[in-house]
């Protein structure tokens, strides 16, 4: 996988923060043989309280903007760095349904970021439609791996 090289290449270790996607980034970067060289570990942060243990989200910040905004998913990405060893980190959230959307936030609706030591922290947001949960978590990890390969770079 173009990823898992690059970042070997880059001598980067990642971390995963995915909370819609369940872990299926981490899942899909580990089903490579020899990934041990660069992931690093994964967490799935399904929950807000998650979020606030695991990865240091702030309680307020949950509060103020919701689990599925560019901030959470910036604070996942920045928490997974702290608590691992990466230096390399991706960060999903989202409502991947087919409840849980708001006219907000409806079905559909991503925001991943992608963190690297000494780099601007890069932020994309999805707004899928109800494409189905498959679709969404889909869209959503790969949408996650380009952002890795763009600051593997």
């Amino acid at each position: 996988m173009l990823v898992l090289d690059d970042a070997e290449r880059a001598r980067l270790k990642i971390v995963t923060a995915e909370s819609c996607t369940g872990g299926l980034v981490a899942a899909l970067l580990t089903d490579i043989a020899g990934s041990s060289s660069v992931f690093e570990r994964g967490f799935v942060t399904y929950s807000n309280k998650a979020k606030e243990e695991m990865l240091g989200v702030p309680g307020d910040v949950l509060a103020d903007f919701g689990a599925v905004s560019e901030p959470v998913a910036r604070m996942m990405a920045e928490g997974a760095m702290a608590n691992s060893r990466a230096n390399i980190s991706v960060a999903i959230t989202g409502v991947a349904g087919p409840g849980g959307g708001t006219r907000m936030k409806p079905v559909g609706t991503v925001h991943i970021a992608c963190a690297r030591e000494n780099r601007a922290v890069l932020h994309e947001m999805l707004q899928l439609g109800d494409i189905g949960r498959e679709g969404i978590r889909m869209a959503a990890v790969e949408t996650a791996l380009n952002l890795i390969q763009a600051q593997t770079r």
